[in-house]
This record gives structure tokens, C-alpha cells and sequence, in this order.
């Protein structure tokens, strides 16, 4: 497998393959610059160092006038040298550039080609081809060239690519093959998502210097909500709708469009942010090219970059193609930003869609210049290294495997990541919330450690394993869940890091859903092709007694109690919550960990379940979101000190302890848990002064008795606790008005 570097000045990203799994002029207070530019910080830090190398003499040069060439439907060309800055095509004076970086390529030759408004011209017949003169149409690394008389919009173009056969040392050029430039900022390939007719389809670069520029709106505005109030939702585009049970027409499922549809029901929900698995450009099909035991697979999930800068096609308004995809993306930020939903990209920079050696599918990186766009072994035969096994006013990214780009080009770990600084350090990127998943397939686990300068937050991996086991009722967890629930101060207080830096999550894309985790032991992919041999082996899960499904009602309402118990932890921890599509109303993968690749039902949201669990688990999520979200104890900028919380708990090693209660007093907030399989009957402290306990959570009730907004009444001394359960007790004024949150009290039972 590969590594994939994008150029710049003293500034290298590092990416790998793996088998398994725009336009200009809008009105952006970032500038005209590229659409995904913002997400794409080591390839916005190469367009910069790359101006400044290569700009300077050539703004105010007399473009030289090469031949003049016209083709098949009537265009007169005229060709230039053009200018090395910025990569990509681009509007100068005279016309179109286009400018590409291959440092080890001996010849480049322009693909050009005309889309008419009543469809595509076939490539061979309305083709040309342009060869760039090395000595006259290359600064630096840099080829380039400006055509004049190019429609501003609707032009086809790639590049074909020719250097040195020297396999042994890494370079995989082939002059046969028209190449996807690396800067395309809307890419032009397939029409309809999952169409196995097309999945060798040419990938293309397209541009569009001709559309008005986006009309935000008058009234808009960017959020920009304090990380300390963020809680997100993990979701796919194309799986959120994409299932007839949506009621959408189906020219939008499963669409951009077919999000904005259903934002009402983000905001019932509670949540304030999304975090979108990719919508870069990338190749469902990539299972689907030869033979082989996954070839029934479609990625849904989206880890298999084609390009970086531009949105996904296929998530438009089925068959509009890649200038309305762009609009569309558009809409749906915009709508979400109305809503006051914020909008995190999930950007994947370690690996891409080109495969590997034994069966390589060669669409740009590899054929451009593989030496310098990925990582290999020189000591094996050039052999790949795998280590992964703005315009559109987006307001952060989620960096998948993000511990690869903790490596230098020879693989090894880096402990001061230029890349990893540079985009903590970028003036634009500064504004954005940046977060790491801080490991990669290659063991290099960062969880805690991950280079940050005070900047980065990460998935914390550990939280998500510490509160599987204590809730699941493993011996021994009592003080690992204390640490995780008050926010990781063991990994995250150092230097300026706040508690908001650990995203905390119990569920993610990958890996069981909630509910599959209450209801499988082990995982099941068969359905993958790989023999069970693909997916996490280590899930901290319990299926409640019994594998997968059971009319059992006694299993079935223990695995409802604990699907809410892991909520009201997400809920209560100090921290970044996120949360996953579906789990709110319980979705099953049937005990797929590892569901990347089916675009069906084990993936898509199931909007009737939805409905039937509405009154339900829903509505007991919702209530404890919009409970974190009322309550400020329970999101701190800093982290918890001594007098900020009580710990009804002084035998953290003894795992039959229950209660040990020094000072018998209570906070403002009062959290128990129940992990043992038994009733516990739990003292519980005096309230303040002035104060009675009222009971807001119990998740042993049947709903809606398990959540209680404005809480029920408790007088009592002692709390009967069920097995397996939490409660949550709020301490209000005698008249029943919500007091000023001051102190926090848990009790930890296992």
C-alpha cells in the first residue's frame, strides 16, 4: 500500500492506500479559495508555498504565444505558457491555466474536452491534446500551461503523464492513462451512486468559472458555538435517506437535498453539530473492478478519496452531476447553519482509491508522481506502506486515522508532525474546530499523545473502551469510568488542553451500534467477504444473555436499560459528546462491526423504527441531550477541581464497595449507577440548603417515567437502585425554580 504526500515547501502530509476499506467567485469570508481548501490543510499549505516559490516574476510576464489549434465542434485555442500558481485550473488574463505538480515526470500532455448542454462529447471524438515543452511550460515541479478561447465552464480535463520505469524505486507512470488532476475542484466520472455498469467509467477533472456566485442569504450567519456546547452527531450523507422508509421522492434520497429534508428532526433530537463521513469525491465501486470475495460490496461509508476538493457527485439530485452537487452541498450547509447546526467534515488524508501493486487502479496520485504521493519501502521493491489499513463555510474536520500523518515518508513516527503543526497553526484553520483520530492500522496510538499545540481534540478511544466495561459490569472499572465521566484529566490536562479536547463517544461509525453492542457477544461479518477476519475482535460488548434477536422481554428491557445507561454517561461526562446516526431509536447492523460496505438497510436509517420508538428510546436521547445542553456543570471549559465535585466513593479498588460517604452532602446534581446484576438499595445525600431532590432519571422506568424534564419529587433518605441501571436526581428550590448549578455529585456502584 501506498503513502500519498501533497507537495510543498518543507511541508509533507502522508497518506496510504488501502484495498479495504467548485467553483470560483463565492461570497466566503475566506476568500475565493477552493472548496474543500479549508478541510484540505496540507494542500492549502502547498498552494501557499508554492505562490510564494514560484509566483514571484511571473503575475506581470508577457504570456508567450504558443500555436493555435481548433477543435472538432469549432473552437479556436490558442496556448501560453502560463503560470505555476495556483495548482489546478484557474481564470487568468487570456484564459484558462492549468497548472500540475509531478517532480519525476519527463513529459506532460493536456486532456482536453468540451461537455455540451445536451450531454457529454464523447472523449475520443471531440479530444485534444496539448504537450507541455519542459523548458518552457515548468517552473520548479510545476507544469503549466494557459488556453485561450476555453468555455468558463463545462470543459473536460486531464492529464496524461509520462517519467522514468524504475519500478524498484517507486515510479508507476503510464502515458496510456488520462489522469484526474489532483486540484480539480468538481470532478466529472459516474452519474448514478452504486451503478456497477459505470465502475470503469473515466474520473475527470471539471471546472465552472461561469455560475453566480452562491446566494447566502441576507441573513445568514456562520456559526461558531463554543466547543464546551457542542454535541454531535455522526452521519453519512447517502445512508441518512437513502431507505424508501424516509418518504422522500427518490430523486433525493439519499442526497444532500434529502438531508435538509429531515434537519427537523436533528432539532427535536437535540444535537448542534454533524459530523459527516466523507463527501469528498470517492468510489463506491472500488470493490467491484476484478473478481474477489468482496465484489458484492458497494463503500457506503466513503473512506476511498478519489480527489480532495471536490464534493461528492452522486450526492446530488440523482444523475445532476458535479455542478449541481456543488450547489447542493451549498444548500445543505446553508440549511444547517439556519438551523444552528454546525457542520464537521470527517477529511480522509491517509489513504485513496488507487489501490495497490497486485491490483492497482490508477485514476491520479499513482500515476502523476507515486515516488512523491505515497509512502513505499525502496528495501522491498518500492513496496507501498499501509498504515490506514472555504467555500463552503464548513466549520471543522474530523481527520480519519490521523496518526499517519504523524509519519515521515519513510513511515516512522514524528513527535513534532509538520503537517500536524502547520494546521493547528494556519491563520484560516484557527477558526475551525480541528479534530484528530489519534491512531492509525499500523500502531501508532496517540490517544492522549497525539501532537496538538493546544489545538487539537481527539476521538478518545479510551473513554469509549472504559465506559463499554464499567456499564457492561466488568470488576475492576470503577475508577477508570470516574476518570473518563470527568473528563480524561489524565490525558488531557497538559499545557492549555480543556476538557473539550476529549470528544467522548461509546459508539462510532465503525464498530457495533448501540444496540448491537446490548445484543452481540461477538461480532458477525460474514456478509463482508472476509471470513470474519475483518472488523474489531475487542468490543467490550455483552449481548444481556442472549445472541442477536429474542422475543425474551426481560433481555429486551435490560438491553433498553442499558442503551439508555450508556447515554446517560455520554450525557454526564465532561467532554465533547458524539453520538451515532441511528442509535437514538436503537438501529441494528444485525452484528455487522464492520458495515462499510452495504448500501442497504444494515446501514440506512430507518425512519419507521424511528417512529415506532419515538415515544420510547427517542425521546428519553432527546431528553438527556437537551438536559446536558440546559445544564453548564455539565460542560466545563476547565478541568474539575476538589470543590466541584463529590465522589460518594472511597474504595475505588474494592469492586463490592457501594457507598462511602465521609460528608453526606450533596450538589446541585446528583448521578448514581447501578453496574452489578442485583438491586442496590443506594443512600442518598442531603440536598443543599433550601433544596429538595428531585428524580429526573431513572432508567429502569418505563418511559415516560424514565425521563422527567422537570423532575419528580424524592423525599426519601434511601434509593432502591435496579440492576443494571442509573439515575439522575436534580436538587430545586422549594418553589420548584432551577437553581444555579454549582456542585456535581456522583455515586459510582459496581
Amino acid at each position: 500500500m501506498g503513502s500519498l504526500c501533497f507537495p510543498s515547501h518543507g511541508v509533507k502530509s502522508i497518506v496510504s492506500t488501502r484495498t479495504s476499506n467548485a467553483s470560483h467567485g463565492f461570497n466566503s469570508p475566506y476568500g475565493s479559495r477552493s472548496p474543500f481548501e479549508l478541510g484540505m490543510g496540507e494542500i492549502n499549505l502547498a498552494n501557499r508555498f508554492i505562490g510564494r516559490v514560484y509566483n514571484q516574476g511571473i503575475e506581470g510576464s508577457v504570456l508567450e504565444e504558443k500555436d493555435s489549434e481548433m477543435l472538432e465542434i469549432g473552437l479556436p485555442l490558442k496556448y501560453f505558457v502560463g503560470r505555476a500558481h495556483p495548482l489546478g485550473a484557474s481564470v487568468v488574463d487570456g484564459g484558462i491555466n492549468f497548472a500540475l505538480f509531478s517532480q519525476h515526470a519527463s513529459s506532460v500532455i493536456l486532456c482536453i474536452s468540451i461537455s455540451e448542454r445536451n450531454g457529454v462529447v464523447k472523449l475520443l471524438k471531440s479530444k485534444i491534446e496539448v504537450p507541455l515543452d519542459p523548458q518552457k511550460n515548468k517552473t520548479g515541479d510545476i507544469w503549466h500551461i494557459c488556453v485561450e478561447g476555453l468555455p468558463d465552464s463545462d470543459v473536460l480535463y486531464g492529464y496524461r503523464v509520462d517519467g522514468p520505469r524504475g519500478w524498484d524505486q517507486g515510479h508507476r507512470f503510464d502515458i496510456n492513462t488520462i489522469l484526474l488532476d489532483p486540484y480539480a475542484k468538481l470532478v466529472s466520472g459516474r452519474k448514478i451512486f452504486g451503478d456497477v455498469e459505470q465502475r470503469m467509467s473515466e474520473i475527470l477533472g471539471i471546472y465552472d468559472f461561469n455560475s453566480a456566485p452562491f446566494d447566502w442569504g441576507p441573513n445568514y450567519k456562520l456559526p461558531d458555538l463554543p466547543e464546551t456546547d457542542l454535541v454531535i452527531y455522526e452521519m453519512n450523507v447517502r445512508s441518512f435517506t437513502a431507505d424508501e422508509s424516509s418518504g422522500l421522492d427518490p430523486e433525493i434520497r439519499g442526497s444532500y437535498l434529502g438531508v435538509i429534508s429531515k434537519i427537523p428532526h436533528l432539532l427535536e433530537l437535540g444535537v448542534n453539530a454533524v459530523e459527516l463521513l466523507p463527501v469528498f469525491e470517492f468510489d463506491e465501486l472500488e470493490f467491484q473492478r476484478h473478481p474477489n470475495p468482496r465484489d458484492h460490496l458497494i463503500n457506503t461509508w466513503g473512506y476511498s478519496t478519489m480527489n480532495f476538493f471536490a464534493p461528492m457527485s452522486r450526492y446530488a439530485t440523482t444523475g445532476a452531476g458535479p455542478l449541481v452537487a456543488s450547489q447542493e452541498f451549498k444548500e445543505m450547509v446553508k440549511a444547517f447553519h439556519n438551523a444552528g447546526i454546525e457542520v464537521i467534515l470527517d477529511v480522509v488524508y491517509n489513504h485513496t482509491n488507487e489501490a495497490d501493486d497486485n491490483h492497482p487502479y490508477t485514476t491520479s496520485f499513482r500515476g502523476i508522481d507515486n515516488k512523491v504521493y505515497y509512502m513505499m519501502d525502496l528495501q522491498k521493491n518500492a513496496e507501498l506502506l499501509n498504515y490506514s489499513g472555504c467555500e463552503y463555510h464548513v466549520n471543522g474536520f474530523r481527520f480519519d486515522l490521523a496518526s499517519v500523518l504523524c509519519r515521515g515518508t519513510d513511515g516512522t513516527a514524528l513527535n513534532a508532525p509538520p503537517i500536524i503543526k502547520a494546521i493547528a497553526k494556519d491563520a484560516v484553520l484557527s477558526k475551525c474546530k480541528i479534530i484528530a483520530e489519534p491512531w492509525d492500522c499500523g500502531g501508532l496510538y496517540l490517544v492522549g499523545r497525539f501532537p496538538n499545540w493546544d489545538r487539537w481534540a481527539e476521538w478518545n478511544g479510551k473513554y469509549r473502551d472504559d465506559i463499554r466495561r464499567f456499564i457492561k459490569g466488568d470488576t475492576g472499572m470503577k475508577g477508570s469510568f470516574a476518570t473518563r465521566v470527568s473528563g480524561s484529566a489524565d490525558l488531557y490536562k497538559v499545557n492549555q488542553r480543556k476538557p473539550y479536547h476529549s470528544v467522548n463517544f461509546v459508539i462510532a461509525h465503525d464498530g457495533f451500534t448501540l444496540y448491537d453492542l446490548v445484543s452481540y457477544n461477538s461480532k458477525h461479518n460474514d456478509a463482508n467477504g472476509e471470513n470474519g477476519n475483518d472488523g474489531c475482535n475487542d468490543n467490550f460488548s455483552w449481548n444481556c444473555g442472549f445472541e442477536g434477536e429474542t422475543d425474551d422481554i426481560n433481555i429486551r428491557n435490560l438491553r433498553a436499560r442499558q442503551m439508555k445507561n450508556f447515554h446517560v454517561a455520554l450525557m454526564i461526562s465532561q467532554g465533547t459528546p458524539m453520538m451515532l446516526m441511528g442509535d437514538e431509536y436503537g438501529h441494528t447492523r444485525h452484528g455487522n462491526n464492520n458495515s462499510y460496505g452495504h448500501d442497504t438497510s444494515i446501514n440506512h436509517f430507518q425512519w419507521g423504527e424511528l417512529e415506532a420508538k419515538r415515544d420510547s428510546l427517542f425521546r428519553f436521547f432527546s431528553g438527556m441531550i437537551k438536559f446536558r445542553r440546559t445544564h453548564p456543570i455539565l460542560r466545563r471549559d476547565r478541568f474539575l477541581k476538589e470543590n466541584d465535585v463529590t465522589w460518594h466513593e472511597d474504595s475505588w479498588d474494592n469492586p463490592d464497595s457501594r457507598l462511602h460517604d465521609n460528608n453526606n452532602s450533596g450538589g446541585d446534581i446528583y448521578v448514581a449507577f447501578n453496574a452489578h446484576d442485583y438491586f442496590a438499595k443506594i443512600a442518598v445525600p442531603s440536598p443543599p440548603n433550601g433544596k429538595r431532590w428531585h428524580r429526573v432519571v431513572d432508567t429502569n422506568l418505563e418511559s415516560p417515567k424514565d425521563f422527567v424534564s422537570e423532575g419528580v419529587l424524592f423525599n426519601g433518605s434511601v434509593y432502591n437502585m435496579a440492576p443494571y441501571s442509573s439515575i439522575i436526581l436534580e436538587a430545586k428550590s422549594f418553589q420548584l425554580q432551577l437553581p444555579s448549578l454549582l456542585l456535581f455529585s456522583l455515586l459510582i456502584l459496581i
